[in-house]
């Protein structure tokens, strides 16, 4: 298959800063949208994946799934998409389109597990695998494309792609919404955009965080309480007392302390993925009929679902916009948890 070279941003080893390269996109295919990278998102797992942390990474990589663009050509059997729209690409890719999983739009557990925008094999380059959004330019299959709406800060809204959605899907399935009660623990890049999708559903949000700084900042953001877990005074005022909550801690932490924040038959659903293994007590399930459960970002038609929910409602990211240039500061900062709360890369700067 004919291939074109893109300029891009990766690296070829785990201890090795991304530095600029040259990457092969495959040409286009009859059902291919191509559109040119304006900006994305810097998320966690990109760190993770250039550390070779999970022990999958395949060098040379080129990270970032939180993908949106200015569509420049299309393949001759793409009807939804024109040249000259907004478009984006977030984890997904592709998958098999056979099994249960696909046909209810659960592309995310696909029983031949998804491809996702970097790091895994490329179905049309053999031996190859695919590369990421640090590029100038992305080639994906149209039914993996979103429409993305014209958010007035387009760049803030890179990051729905990826934490958008693991977000909202847990909140849209255990129906976050008017006469519920919300718990967010955490404050970081999925727990400040929980908090403003969990407001803006209708549902009463209260945050829990061991950062007193956050606690102050959980209002500016929309919370209705905000409660500093690390007192046992304020964690007891609000024993039993939230219908579900969502755990966006990506650190060894103890779940069994917020499960006792349920109420009767409440649900604490992980969304972060911390590198131990979790415990948890029994009796904090048993009694109570408490569930502990985890869900994993969402399918290609509940993304597209998010975005339009979150244009409607003006929900965007707090992020902060860099150069190609400074990712590896940027890197280096994230691993410090020294940002508030996303990074967007304005891909512009590769020029």
């Amino acid at each position: 298959m004919n291939t074109t070279t893109v300029k891009a941003y990766g690296t070829e080893a785990a201890d090795t800063p991304l530095k600029e390269m040259n990457i092969e996109r495959r040409e286009l295919q009859p059902h291919d949208v191509e559109f040119e990278v304006l900006y994305c998102g810097i998320y966690h797992s990109d760190l993770h994946q250039i550390h070779n942390d999970f022990g999958m990474t395949a060098y040379p990589i080129v990270p970032g799934h939180e993908i949106v663009g200015r569509i420049t050509k299309i393949g001759s059997d793409v009807s939804d998409f024109k040249v000259g729209e907004l478009a984006a690409v977030g984890c997904i890719v592709d998958s098999c389109q056979t099994c249960q999983h696909c046909d209810e739009g659960q592309e995310q557990y696909c029983d031949s597990f998804p491809k996702f925008s970097f790091n895994s094999p490329d179905k049309y380059l053999e031996g190859k695998m695919t590369y990421g959004g640090f590029s100038k330019t992305y080639v994906c299959e149209d039914k993996y494309v979103l429409h993305m709406p014209a958010f007035e800060d387009l760049a803030s809204a890179a990051p729905l792609l990826c934490a958008g959605i693991t977000v909202y899907s847990p909140l849209r399935y255990w129906n976050a919404g008017p006469g519920k009660k919300v718990g967010v623990l955490g404050i970081g890049g999925l727990g400040h955009l929980a908090i403003k999708i969990a407001k803006a559903m209708g549902a009463e949000v209260t945050v829990f965080t061991t950062s007193p700084e956050k606690v102050e900042d959980a209002k500016r953001l929309g919370a209705d309480n905000a409660v500093l877990s690390k007192d046992p005074e304020q964690m007891k005022a609000y024993m039993g007392t939230q219908d579900f909550i969502i755990d966006t801690v990506s650190a060894k932490h103890d779940v069994n302390t917020y499960l006792g924040i349920l109420k009767i038959e409440g649900t604490l659903v992980l969304v972060g993925l911390p590198p131990e293994p979790l415990e948890v007590g029994a009796f904090n399930v048993v009694m109570g009929r408490r569930s502990f459960a985890g869900s994993n970002i969402g399918g290609i038609k509940e993304t597209q679902e998010m975005l339009d929910f979150c244009y409607k409602h003006n929900i965007v990211a707090e992020s902060e916009i860099i150069s190609m240039q400074q990712v590896n500061e940027a890197f280096e900062r994230l691993e410090k948890g020294d940002v508030k709360y996303r990074f967007v890369i304005d891909m512009q700067s590769l020029n």
